[in-house]
């Protein structure tokens, strides 16, 4: 890339102009310092998060494992770096990461659920900053494929645990003794 004289390179975003972007009813993070926009997600995404998480939930309360929080939530992994995973895992000892504003640091799982606009921005940008950033755990939940991928850090990247599909039932070293009927969050 060549550079023009007396041209500085353009500023990274950070949290101060993140906030300062308009309640349009659009969905805004930063990652890396590059703004991204997304639209309202479709009502298939939404039926195949509330499901899931519904069953998550359930687990983590009923056990008192910490807590679940679903978006919109801003999760601040840097001051170039905010995010709105679908949703995200806080376990209880942790709970301090959870402030007034947000949540200020990387949750233990963090989950998206694909849409066919996201699928290699939460594959491979969004994976990287979360794995990067320390987040431990990652799910992908595809609605067209029917598939549940969880993923587990290793160093600086994520490793491929497991892939679960159709209606199997999914169990995951995070939540021992939660087993996901896959057939229940596809409906």
């Amino acid at each position: 890339m060549s550079r023009v004289p007396g041209r500085l390179p353009p500023a990274k975003l950070t949290y101060a102009d993140y906030v300062g972007l308009p309640d349009d009813g659009r969905r805004y993070e930063i990652l890396d310092g590059e703004l991204e926009v997304s639209p309202a997600p479709a009502p298939r995404h939404q039926r195949v998060l509330l499901n899931l998480l519904r069953i998550v939930d359930r687990h983590v309360e009923g056990r008192e494992l910490g807590h679940v929080y679903v978006a919109p939530i801003d999760v601040i992994l840097a001051p170039t770096t905010i995010v709105q995973p679908d949703f995200v895992f806080v376990a209880a000892a942790r709970e301090s990461i959870v402030t007034e504003r947000a949540i200020e640091g990387p949750p233990d799982l963090a989950v998206e659920i694909l849409s066919p606009w996201s699928d290699r921005r939460d594959r491979v940008a969004k994976a990287a900053l979360y794995a990067r950033h320390g987040i431990r755990h990652y799910w992908i939940a595809d609605p067209g494929a029917r598939a549940l991928e969880t993923y587990e850090a290793e160093g600086a990247e994520y490793r491929l645990v497991a892939t679960h599909e159709g209606a199997a039932r999914a169990c995951t070293m995070l939540f021992p003794g939660l087993e996901i009927d896959l057939g229940r969050v596809w409906v």
